[in-house]
């Protein structure tokens, strides 16, 4: 989860699609060229996700600023493990 909130940062596409599960893997992804400043990840909670589960849950909240203005985005984002690796699956 803190790799892809850093692959966010420095607007590392690549890494987040390597990192996104193929079975919900877009084809490309475009990230904005918006000034945009990320500020923090805060983890909220965590479910399973540890080095014998295969499946893991993180809740967090990311806060970032556009033009001076504060934003966050708060979501609940599921992870698989496929030969040791995670993999982001999907998130509400």
């Amino acid at each position: 989860m803190r790799s892809r909130y850093c692959a966010y940062v420095f607007k590392d596409g690549a890494y987040l699609l390597n990192t996104w599960h193929p079975r919900t893997r877009p084809l490309s992804l475009e990230l904005d060229d918006s000034p945009n400043q990320w500020i923090d990840l805060k983890i909220k909670n965590t479910q399973q996700g540890q080095k014998h589960d295969s499946t893991g849950r993180v809740h967090f909240v990311a806060r970032y600023k556009i033009n001076g203005k504060a934003y966050r985005l708060e979501e609940h984002s599921e992870f698989e493990k496929i030969n040791e690796d995670w993999f982001y699956l999907n998130g509400y």
